[in-house]
């Protein structure tokens, strides 16, 4: 082997080290493994007050997991213990509506208490639905409240009891109204009423039987830790968001707030709220407009504000206040039937990014083929073979450039050899040959940068969409969304040790390797030995690299591959001249590895 062969293996071999040990840290820093604890700080909750009241010293919390929930397991042994003290049915509404159940809490009028009936809280079936909202002073405390601030007049605050009345129970055909009485002539009411996914639409009234005219300020705020986010990535935000002015920020982030105290948020607030990878709770005003911020209360705990502008109630008259809250699933159908009936941009919730839309159609197609079929596996094997359908034209065209470079080869390595002391004449002769004989060297890979957009919006979907959260495939893929949960390395779960995510290689990342080397040995041998040296190392380091991603885009990636060995298969059939080359090429190239 000569002194350019070695330099250029040495060269691939460091570039594959640097990538795979690289890539694994980066696993780490975005993907932290979900069922890992982490160290949690401990500290008191804080409880949901009125805006402007004081907040205590920030503290550190942990840091999140892809989905978020709570991490430690004391904490959801607390969790658990604390909810079923929080939630003695005295004192509380009954929630019960189709997407959503929990309770309202008399003191302070909270919505404190919600459950996702769609969505359970892990994989397993019985694992119960997903909680969203739970009481202040719990470890996943996540509220919200509404209310009044008065300017010299008595105002209800988080320690008053409303009075519901006898027997009450919030559904979708039954609103709820709470009210209480300040004993100077001003009664306040919350109504309540719920619809069938996950809005709540609260009635925020005073009424002024008093002889002379009182000025409110009402106001929504959400109250939350960190401690149940989930990660805030480079693609995906979770934290703080709104639109305002119809422009939907996915800023700032808990850092932000943590560092500044308190974030005012300008222009008009459409909406505001928190966000996750797959929850969202935020409010929405009506259209006398509202101001918004954000601040931090101390102990993980972060509270988005909604206060809208100071009114005179004049005796005998009613103010009236109309805030929806939006605590549930980003489901992206619900989402744009909300935009549809008004909510400004409230389908862009969802952080689909600069490619939408090609995310958004990849999204649909993908529901259309699963609800044909009812399995997101057989759905995303569908998809692929229509995406391999549309380019097979392309392919096609590929393989002529392929068969046309094929043909020039005997000029190119005459070539080689006439100028191989001076590698820029003989780059310089290579590019006029190209023009002369009209080949394009770039043409075969055109079906692969065709592919990358469909590749990175079915990547955005897996990672976004509720919908494919706990999907079943088949056998052992009990989610498209998460990892391969069986490993090589740990003998599938029989060694009690979880390995590293560069070593998680499963099994869908072995059929990934093997499909992808065999696709690569159908090629024809690449002229220079550096790049046919990285071509045989490709595939083995593309299973380490694409192991720690969900089993979804590695079942598109694995039938895209097998594809592709069919695909060339047949047009080496319809091509046996360029299959006679591709079987001389290789012989040559390991005669010449048997001589090196």
């Amino acid at each position: 082997m000569d002194k350019t062969n070695t330099r250029n293996m040495i060269l691939a071999a460091a570039l594959s080290l640097l990538l795979l040990f690289g890539w694994e840290a980066a696993m780490r820093h975005f993907y932290p493994e979900a069922n890992k604890p982490q160290p949690v700080a401990t500290s008191a909750a804080a409880a949901a007050t009125a805006p402007g009241a004081p907040a205590p010293e920030p503290s550190a919390s942990a840091k999140p997991t892809r989905e978020g929930g709570l991490t430690s397991d004391a904490d959801k042994v607390l969790e658990a213990k604390d909810l079923q003290s929080a939630l003695n049915p005295a004192g509380r509404i009954t929630i019960a509506a189709p997407g959503l159940s929990g309770s309202l809490n008399l003191t302070g009028g909270v919505v404190d208490d919600l459950t996702l009936n769609r969505h359970t809280a892990s994989v397993e079936k019985s694992s119960g639905p997903q909680r969203i909202f739970s009481p202040a002073g719990t470890p996943a405390q996540q509220l919200a409240q509404f209310g009044f601030l008065g300017a010299g007049v008595s105002a209800p605050n988080a320690g008053t009891v409303w009075t519901a009345p006898a027997g009450a129970k919030l559904t979708p055909q039954s609103p709820v109204t709470l009210t209480w009485n300040n004993g100077a002539g001003q009664t306040y009411s919350l109504t309540y009423a719920i619809d069938a996914d996950y809005m709540i639409t609260v009635t925020q009234a005073v009424s002024n039987a008093g002889t002379a005219p009182v000025t409110v300020k009402p106001f929504a705020l959400l109250n939350r830790t960190d401690k149940t986010a989930s990660l805030d990535s480079w693609n995906v935000h979770s934290g703080p968001f709104g639109a305002y002015d119809g422009t939907v920020t996915f800023n700032p982030n808990y850092k932000d707030v943590l560092k500044d105290g308190q974030v005012s948020n300008a222009g008009k607030t459409d909406w505001v709220g928190f966000t996750d990878i797959y929850w969202m709770s935020t409010l929405i005003p009506d259209a006398a407009g509202a101001t918004s911020s954000f601040r931090t209360m101390g102990g993980g705990i972060y509270r988005a504000d909604m206060v809208y502008g100071d009114a005179t109630v004049a005796p005998g008259q009613t103010l009236k206040r109309t805030t929806r809250l939006f605590a549930g699933a980003k489901e992206s159908t619900v989402l744009d039937r909300y935009e549809a009936a008004g909510i400004p941009h409230f389908g862009l919730a969802i952080d689909w990014g600069w490619f939408r839309w090609f995310e958004k159609p990849i999204f649909w197609l993908l529901k259309s083929l699963f609800g044909l079929v009812g399995n997101f596996g057989v759905a995303i094997i569908l998809l692929t073979l229509i995406v391999r359908g549309v380019m097979f034209p392309v392919a096609q065209r590929q393989f002529a450039s392929m068969a046309a470079m094929r043909a020039i080869q005997p000029k190119m390595k005459a070539l080689q050899e006439r100028y191989k002391d001076d590698r820029a004449k003989q780059q310089e002769e290579v590019m006029k040959l190209y023009k002369q004989e009209g080949v394009n060297p770039l043409a075969g890979c055109l079906p692969i940068f065709l592919q990358i957009p469909v590749f990175f919006a079915l990547y955005k979907v897996l990672i976004l969409a509720v919908e494919m959260r706990h999907q079943p495939f088949v056998l052992w893929i009990k989610d498209l969304s998460a990892p391969d949960p069986l490993h090589i390395f740990n003998l599938f779960g029989l060694l009690h040790f979880t390995p590293p995510a560069f070593l998680g290689i499963g099994i869908l990342a072995l059929m990934l390797g093997i499909t992808m080397y065999f696709q690569f040995k159908l090629n024809p041998a690449q002229m220079d030995p550096a790049q046919q040296q990285v071509f045989a190392i490709m595939p083995w380091m593309m299973m380490f690299v694409m192991a720690p991603f969900a089993a979804g885009l590695l079942i598109y990636w694995i039938t895209s591959n097998l594809l592709t060995i069919a695909q060339q298969t047949y047009l080496y059939s319809r091509h046996p001249q360029l299959k006679a080359q591709a079987d001389k090429d290789a012989a040559d190239t390991k005669r010449a590895k048997a001589r090196g």
